[in-house]
């Protein structure tokens, strides 16, 4: 499982969306992102469906998956 955080880009308060990881500043669950991606949304279209969110953030949130599935030895 991720650890979100340590990701800059998101946030999370039990009395929003049900607790769920969002896009900080924003009601836009990380899930929605990767189930758009998913989908065969691109990252340019999922930003314009969801203002707020911003293409930097969807990079941070990109980037701290990355890293979080590498395994260090």
């Amino acid at each position: 499982m991720i650890d979100w955080s340590s990701c800059p880009a998101v946030e999370r308060d039990p009395q929003r969306v049900g607790g769920a990881w969002v896009f900080r500043d924003t009601r836009v669950p990380i899930a929605a992102l990767f189930e758009n991606l998913e989908d065969g949304a691109s990252v340019d279209e999922f930003v314009a469906w969801f203002p707020g969110v911003s293409l930097e953030q969807v990079r941070t949130v990109l980037h701290h998956t990355a890293k979080s599935t590498l395994v260090s030895t």
